[in-house]
C-alpha cells in the first residue's frame, strides 16, 4: 500500500514536508506537540537520526511514535552509527512498525557532534543503503540470503546539495542515486534561483520528484556559520546583510519573507517543498500562506 507521500508524487501533485526532531531526553511529548498543529499543513515529517552527531531519541521510536498520533514519518537512517547488519535490521524493524518512507544519508561525521570522540562507522555511504534498500525489496539481504516476507512497498529517497561547490560530484552522486533506486529527494537548503537552476539543467532529465529544501534564517550570524560549517550550504551575501539590517524582533518575519520569495520563483522547478524550520515551526502557516502553497 502507498504511503500519502508515494501516492501524492507519483500523482504529481505538489508536497510540502517538515520535520519532527526526537528530543534529548525522553520527553517525545514535547516535539509532538511541536508538529501537531501542522497536522492539515504538512504532508509527512522527516525524523531525524542523531542529527548533526547529536546524541537523540532514536529515529525508529519517534517514527512510531509520529504514527500513533496519525502523522506519517519519512525514516531517516544514516551510515554513520551502524554497520551493514545494524543498518539492514534497522530498515526491516521499521518496516515491521508500519513505517514506509525511508530517506537513506551518509550523515555527519561524530567530531561535528556532542560526542566527538564517538567512533564513526561509514560501513556503507548513502548509495550503497539505496543498494541495501532495492535488495531488501526484492528479498535478499546484502549477503544474498533470502528473506522470510520481502517488504516489497519500501518508498526510499535520498538527499541531495544543490549548493554544493564545485557542483558536479553531487550531480554524479544524484546520478548514482537515481541508478539504484531513489524514488524521490528532498534538497538540502538552496538560497538562490541561480543556484537551484544550475543543479536543475541537469537533475530534471531523471524525471525523480524533487522537493526544494528550505531553511528559515534566524540571522545573518546563523547563515554565516553555515556557509563555514555546512557542506552544500550558500547563503548569499545580500540575505545575510538583509537580515544583519533587521531588527531581532522582525527577523522571523523577514526570515519567512526571504523563504516565501524564494519558494515561488522555484515552484515551477520542483514538486514540493521540505521545510527545515529549526525551531521555528510556528511561523511555517505563514510561509505557506505566502508562498501561495
Amino acid at each position: 500500500m502507498a504511503t500519502k507521500l508515494q501516492e501524492a508524487l507519483s500523482k504529481g501533485q505538489f508536497v510540502v514536508t517538515g520535520e519532527a526532531g526526537p528530543p534529548k531526553g525522553v520527553n517525545v511529548g514535547r516535539s509532538l506537540e511541536e508538529v501537531e498543529p501542522l497536522k492539515e499543513l504538512l504532508l509527512a515529517y522527516n525524523v531525524t537520526d542523531n542529527q548533526a552527531s547529536v546524541m537523540r531519541v532514536s529515529s525508529l521510536v519517534m517514527s512510531v511514535k509520529l504514527i500513533e498520533h496519525g502523522l506519517e514519518p519519512i525514516f531517516q537512517i544514516t551510515a554513520r552509527d551502524r554497520n551493514r547488519l545494524a543498518i539492514q535490521s534497522e530498515i526491516l524493524s521499521a518496516y515491521v512498525m508500519g513505517i514506509r518512507n525511508v530517506l537513506c544519508l551518509t550523515g555527519d561525521h561524530s567530531t561535528l557532534g556532542d560526542h566527538p570522540e564517538a567512533k564513526p562507522v561509514f560501513d556503507l555511504d548513502s548509495v550503497s543503503i539505496l543498494q541495501a534498500v532495492q535488495s531488501l525489496k526484492e528479498g535478499t539481504d546484502l549477503a544474498g540470503e533470502k528473506l522470510d516476507g520481502v517488504p516489497t512497498d519500501i518508498f526510499q529517497g535520498a538527499v541531495v546539495a544543490p549548493g554544493a561547490d564545485p557542483l558536479e560530484p553531487q550531480l554524479i552522486k544524484f546520478d548514482k542515486k537515481v541508478q539504484v533506486g531513489a524514488r524521490f529527494f528532498q534538497t538540502q537548503g538552496v538560497f538562490s534561483l541561480e543556484e537551484w537552476e544550475r543543479f536543475y539543467e541537469h537533475a530534471h532529465r531523471a524525471k525523480v520528484p524533487i522537493l526544494l529544501g528550505i531553511i528559515l534564517l534566524k540571522s545573518g550570524a546563523m547563515a554565516r556559520f553555515m556557509n563555514k560549517n555546512v557542506a552544500g550550504i550558500n547563503v548569499p551575501q545580500a540575505l545575510i546583510d538583509r537580515l544583519d539590517k533587521t531588527d531581532k524582533a522582525d527577523r522571523p518575519k523577514v526570515s519567512v519573507e526571504i523563504a516565501a520569495e524564494l519558494i515561488r520563483k522555484i515552484r515551477s522547478m520542483c514538486q514540493g517543498v521540505h521545510i527545515m524550520a529549526l525551531g521555528w515551526d510556528k511561523y511555517i502557516p505563514a510561509l505557506l500562506e505566502q508562498s501561495g502553497l
